[in-house]
């Protein structure tokens, strides 16, 4: 998508809004004349800076790039469009992957179904660092599941009716238990996960993922889940962005990045 492109979009949204130039250079931390430029798409933007503007408007950042409303026939790009105006940036839709998702809740719990401290939050977030991971070292998503940004760290979109799913299909057995005197959901695995549907990369990523967080018990994970950057930066009960692991620091990052100086 052009700088032209975002601009316009950032503008219609903003009139949909019903808010001034002003107004949402305020709420955005920017100028009023740098947003001129940006509607005018004669500024270039982040990925931070275009994931405020999407806050502003509820949305996540694949939802305000990509999602539908009316004028977005003006957003398709052109085959006059120059190269030297494309954002910088990469921007990917998770689009999920329902078969390859179930395969690696499988791989998981085949690892961790038998630790007491691996019940439904912990499986969800250590789902939740297998796809952040493989995403900020690939680029590529693994299940392409989205997560929402709740109180207890980030949760996987309609899990609970996966699950359900699985237990039907008798793929997983579910479990009602106590640990610490606290009630807790396990399931656990009737079949083995195919590791066909995995390359090389995914499951070594997944493998990395069970090894350093397989025995963190439920506040631990949810902790460590809250200092990750695309948590933090999202805002309460919306999508978090994939895009966000590029703004990690050790030792979440995952990826070694080269600084401008470095060949």
């Amino acid at each position: 998508m052009s700088q032209k492109q975002i601009g316009q979009r950032v503008m219609q949204h903003r009139k949909a809004k019903g808010l001034s130039q002003e107004e949402l250079a305020e709420r955005i931390g920017l100028s009023r004349s740098s947003l001129t430029q940006i509607e005018k798409g004669n500024r270039n933007l982040t990925v931070m800076e275009l994931h405020k503007i999407a806050t502003v408007f509820s949305l996540s950042l694949d939802e305000f790039l990509y999602a539908g409303n009316s004028g977005d026939e003006e957003l398709i790009p052109s085959e006059n469009d120059a190269p030297e105006t494309k954002l910088n940036i990469r921007i990917s839709v998770p689009e999920l992957q329902l078969d390859k998702l179930k395969n690696v809740l499988l791989y998981i719990l085949e690892h961790c179904a038998g630790k007491p401290n691996v019940g439904e939050t912990v499986l969800n977030k250590l789902l939740y660092f297998c796809d952040f991971n493989y995403y900020e070292l690939y680029e590529e998503h693994l299940t392409g599941m989205r997560y929402k940004k709740l109180p207890y760290g980030p949760v996987p979109q309609n899990i609970d009716r996966i699950l359900n799913q699985m237990v039907d299909d008798k793929l997983l057995k579910r479990l009602n238990t106590e640990y610490h005197g606290f009630k807790q959901t396990r399931h656990i695995p009737l079949e083995r996960a195919d590791l066909k549907l995995f390359s090389a990369t995914e499951k070594t990523v997944i493998d990395e993922v069970i090894l350093k967080m397989g025995n963190w018990d439920a506040t631990t994970i949810s902790d460590y889940s809250h200092k990750d950057k695309p948590w933090r930066a999202t805002a309460d009960n919306d999508y978090i962005s994939y895009n966000l692991v590029f703004y990690r620091r050790p030792p979440f990052s995952v990826r070694i990045y080269l600084d401008d100086d470095d060949d």
